[in-house]
């Protein structure tokens, strides 16, 4: 890693379902304005990590910090307050809505409308301006992917976390959310962590990469050592 001070610190967590552990004793670090992957197979605790990040799912033991501020126990809203934006597997846009008043939902903590913050996430995604009034589920997958990682964008976070953000949508599609995503880092202050099962995509764009193993980190580094090495790719990544 570089010299950089972390923005988000992550040290010894650990989290159970019953008597399984999914997540054991992990511990990494993400910089501010770096995109970090976290990659690794099904069940190896991608998604767990996430979500106990934010509170949905409760840590047994370790910390969370952001920005110096350990916030491993704060409840879901509280994590978002203070600087986490989580994008769940699917997106989870509520497809009765229209597409303005998903993005409203994103700053509704504000307690108003972020009339500057609308602007912003507009300007990068263009395709949803004119779908504005337009009901969430009429939307393509990738339009919906869109408008999950704007709705999110709408609370101004610190640190964004994306769960699979390529799940279910076309190579070309998935190469635009990616190529976002550094346009974001490189145009914002935001830091992403980005969960993918798409191992070469993901080290192709992000700056560092953490490979889960059994709820363990099993071997981390930069990104593009991550996708140089052959016995890292065939051993951890599959490809």
């Amino acid at each position: 890693m570089s010299g950089t001070e972390p923005l988000l610190e992550i040290e010894g967590l650990s989290a159970h379902y019953g008597a399984v552990r999914a997540l054991d004793n992990v511990t990494l670090s993400v910089p501010e304005r770096q995109l970090c992957a976290i990659l690794g197979a099904n069940g190896a605790g991608k998604s767990t990590l996430l979500r106990t990040l934010t509170g949905l799912h409760p840590a047994a033991s370790g910390k969370v910090k952001l920005g110096g501020k350990d916030i491993t126990r704060l409840p879901t809203e509280r994590a978002v307050t203070h600087g986490l934006a989580h994008v769940p597997e699917g997106g989870g846009v509520i497809v009765e809505l229209t597409v303005e008043e998903n993005l409203r939902l994103g700053g509704i903590w504000r307690g108003r409308h972020d009339h500057k913050a609308m602007t912003e996430v507009l300007e990068f995604f263009p395709p949803l301006v004119e779908r504005l009034d337009k009901p969430a589920g009429t939307l393509s997958g990738g339009e919906r992917q869109m408008l999950a990682i704007g709705r999110a964008l709408m609370a101004r976070p610190r640190v964004l976390l994306l769960d699979e953000p390529s799940l279910g949508l076309a190579p070309l599609i998935t190469e635009q959310i990616f190529t976002l995503l550094r346009d974001l880092r490189d145009r914002t202050e935001l830091t992403v962590v980005l969960v993918e099962q798409n191992a070469a995509g993901a080290l192709a764009v992000t700056d560092h990469g953490y490979v889960l193993g059994q709820g363990r980190v099993a071997i981390e580094g930069p990104s593009a050592d991550l996708l140089a090495d052959d016995r890292t790719r065939h051993a951890y990544l599959g490809f």
